[in-house]
């Protein structure tokens, strides 16, 4: 039988995520296995919760990586937070806010939506109406919009929804390592984020953060957690205190590599981080610009590390990623949803936010369209 692993390329990846991998995080996924509740690991694991408390900017004791990929995450906080019946509000603005909304639907909430049109961000005065409106027990917003590109105002609608007495959740999968996250200063209740994308390590974590109310609340609720696996009553005694009670099995390597990048992305500084992929937008933009290739998100909404374009006229979408894959060894993204078949979405996201892949990537474009 042929090793299929033997014939895998390298990839420049520039799609909506995975990102490349740092060097030192394929480093520190091959290191030796420990248990999973060897006393070293357990050193490993709160080496982890602090930095992801500086990355989100948190003093959120329970703030740890769930075992599973950026959409685990997403279950994680509505899943713990939310009881049938409850009032949730979900602000949707592309395909992850209607995710959030089929996920509060699907727990029984009675959940409402307030939709912005794709490629333009919400409208915090919008929200504030809606919430004048009906009391809310959530409100749910995605920061950094993966299927258009938009940067929401996450710290504006913190605000209105701690005015209104409301759980405030955020979605920063793509946003976290790539732009500035307040959880504290924003007044985020629930977080959570993905591995994959601005951290550059592969993917199978999701970074989440309650805040002692939430954690009060899930502690207390009327009804059992409807998810063993991701229940945080008993998750949390796993990440907690020096004697750590067995939930599951952790993926020991795989927050092996976590804790390599989170190091990286310390060690770079945040501030450093951000510039850089501020500047490799800023970069990208003009040499799309030059090839007539036109942005979908107006400059003052767009996010650096997503970048949604529409698909050069007379370029077909699947036949120009294709070539783009196979003649240029480059991946990038198909629109979703509302933009299937008609934008690019090309990521510029930890690792890949760099000056020589902007370039690689503007001269296959250059190829593409010709």
């Amino acid at each position: 039988m042929e090793n299929k692993l033997k014939g895998i390329e390298e990839v420049l990846l520039m799609g909506p995520g995975p990102s490349l991998t740092y060097p030192e995080v394929y480093e520190a996924l091959a290191m030796p296995t420990l248990g999973h509740l060897d006393p070293y690991f357990i050193e490993i694991m709160d080496g982890i919760k602090g930095m992801l408390q500086e990355i989100f900017q948190t003093k959120n004791e329970l703030t740890i990586p769930v075992s599973g990929t950026g959409s685990a995450g997403m279950e994680t906080v509505l899943v713990n937070l939310i009881e049938p019946g409850d009032s949730v509000l979900v602000v949707i603005n592309g395909v992850f806010g209607k995710r959030q909304l089929d996920i509060a639907q699907r727990l029984g909430a009675d959940a409402d939506a307030l939709e912005f049109q794709w490629g333009t961000p919400v409208i915090p005065a919008e929200v504030e109406a809606k919430l004048r409106k009906k009391k809310y027990k959530i409100v749910a917003m995605v920061h950094a919009e993966t299927s258009t590109g938009v940067r929401n105002p996450a710290e504006e609608v913190g605000r209105l929804v701690k005015e209104h007495g409301a759980f405030y959740i955020l979605d920063t999968v793509t946003s976290l390592g790539g732009i500035e996250i307040a959880v504290d200063k924003w007044g985020v209740d629930a977080i959570y984020s993905g591995t994959q994308k601005c951290l550059s390590c592969p993917p199978g974590l999701s970074p989440v953060s309650f805040s002692p109310e939430a954690v009060d609340f899930i502690m207390n609720r009327k009804t059992k957690v409807p998810n063993w696996y991701l229940d945080m009553s008993m998750v949390a005694n796993y990440w907690a205190g020096k004697k750590r009670a067995y939930h599951h099995t952790a993926p020991i390597n795989m927050l092996y590599g976590l804790y390599a990048a989170l190091h990286v992305v310390l060690e770079e500084g945040l501030e450093k981080v951000y510039r850089r992929h501020g500047e490799m937008h800023k970069k990208l933009a003009a040499g799309l610009e030059d090839l007539g290739i036109k942005m979908v998100v107006e400059p003052e909404f767009r996010l650096p590390m997503l970048n949604s374009v529409w698909i050069p006229e007379g370029v077909d979408d699947a036949e120009g990623r294709s070539r783009l894959r196979y003649d240029h060894l480059i991946e990038i993204g198909g629109g979703l949803g509302d933009f299937a078949g008609k934008v690019w979405r090309i990521g510029l996201m930890g690792n890949t936010a760099r000056e020589e892949y902007v370039d690689r990537l503007l001269k296959a474009l250059a190829d593409i369209i010709k």
